[in-house]
């Protein structure tokens, strides 16, 4: 890790990409309350004045898709049908039941699907996160919240990036931000801007004891204007922030999305292992950076690869190291699935502020 700047970006709840993403996690969340070995691939898709929503789901219940997606819409405030999109746009349902021959492989444990998965830690933050993309994360949590609470004039959806000034592999310096938050066109350009550094950028810098980089670096709405967000400005689909959902970039990803899908996905179940055995390898003080590489065959239970790099940065020898991952999680999907408990109603909230650095998940957890 060489670099001597990085740039990560977050992206609001109400980003078109993200509502597809909370209303696909809303989905699975009721299908494995009603059924925690239930089935669910579902992707959402919206734009102006219009939602679809398609895939696989194997439930016992029959579930009222069109209600879900209403309310999540709703509650991230897309109410006002002026904005091209609302909770009551025409909604279009596509669902039917998982291929057989997938079910096959899955029923006995094996993986849902092959593929590659990482996961990633390092000592940048108290999160164990790369610096960039948890202050991202945090800018737009806090835009959010000041939306609803304090900000009137802020709409629905919006974006944040983090430029991080590192020497020897460690940050020390942040050297710009940029914002993008649609507004009421009555408010000045320059208002929004005082507003938001006063108000996100300098008390999250201050969470973290960092220097604010100064109002002269500080971008917002980078063409002057933007008064209308969201779908109608900018279709969204379940699955596009793959980068926002885990490291910001600079931990590698794998292949598949989380969003949408239920645990036997190895794109999701995997990717949440493979944090926590990074997490936990840097947690105990083995290594101050590491990476997990796995990947699986569909319909198998062990991957077929399990991989450790710590970047140079290892305390202990890679055997060491090694011994302590896999006993700690083997990587078999059974064992993912029921060492983190993960058939649980836990997803609607992971789809908004990143998958990973946050309180709450199991595969946050530090176990020494």
């Amino acid at each position: 890790m060489n670099y001597t700047h990085f740039t990560s970006e977050s992206v609001c709840a109400g980003h078109p990409d993200k509502i597809c993403d909370q209303i696909s996690d809303a989905i699975l969340d009721k299908a494995i309350k009603i059924d925690p070995f239930s089935r669910v691939a579902v992707k959402t898709l919206v734009t102006k004045n219009h939602i679809t929503i398609a895939g696989e789901v194997t439930c016992p219940k029959k579930i009222n898709y069109e209600l879900i997606a209403r309310k999540v819409i709703k509650n991230l405030d897309y109410t006002n049908a002026r904005f091209g999109f609302s909770h009551r746009s025409p909604i279009n349902i596509l669902i039917h039941q998982q291929s057989p021959d997938i079910s096959t492989g899955v029923d006995t444990g094996g993986a849902g699907d092959q593929g590659m998965m990482f996961g990633y830690a390092c000592r940048e933050t108290p999160e164990l996160m790369p610096m960039p993309i948890i202050l991202a994360h945090r800018l737009v949590e806090k835009i959010d919240k000041l939306r609803k609470k304090t900000l009137s004039y802020l709409r629905p959806d919006g974006k944040s990036e983090v430029r991080v000034r590192y020497e020897n592999q460690k940050p020390v310096a942040i050297e710009k931000i940029v914002i993008a938050a649609p507004h009421d066109p009555k408010v000045k350009t320059s208002k929004v801007k005082k507003d938001l550094y006063q108000k996100a950028v300098i008390p999250v810098l201050k969470k973290y004891k960092l220097k604010p980089p100064g109002l002269k670096h500080f971008v917002l709405n980078g063409t002057g204007k933007w008064e209308i967000g969201g779908p109608a400005s900018d279709t969204g689909v379940t699955g596009r922030k793959i980068i926002v959902d885990t490291y910001g970039g600079m931990g590698r990803v794998g292949g598949g999305c989380f969003s949408g899908k239920d645990v036997s996905k190895v794109d999701r179940s995997a990717a949440y292992g493979a944090r926590f055995v990074a997490k936990n390898i840097v947690g105990a003080k083995l290594a101050d950076r590491c990476e997990i590489q796995v990947a699986y065959v569909i319909g198998q239970k062990l991957p077929i690869c399990r991989s450790i790099e710590t970047f140079g940065t290892a305390k202990k020898s890679q055997k060491i190291i090694n011994s302590f991952a896999w006993e700690l999680l083997d990587m078999s999907t059974e064992s993912i699935i029921n060492t983190l408990n993960l058939r649980r109603p836990i997803y609607e909230k992971t789809a908004s502020y990143g998958h990973f650095g946050r309180k709450g998940f199991p595969w946050e957890k530090i176990v020494a």
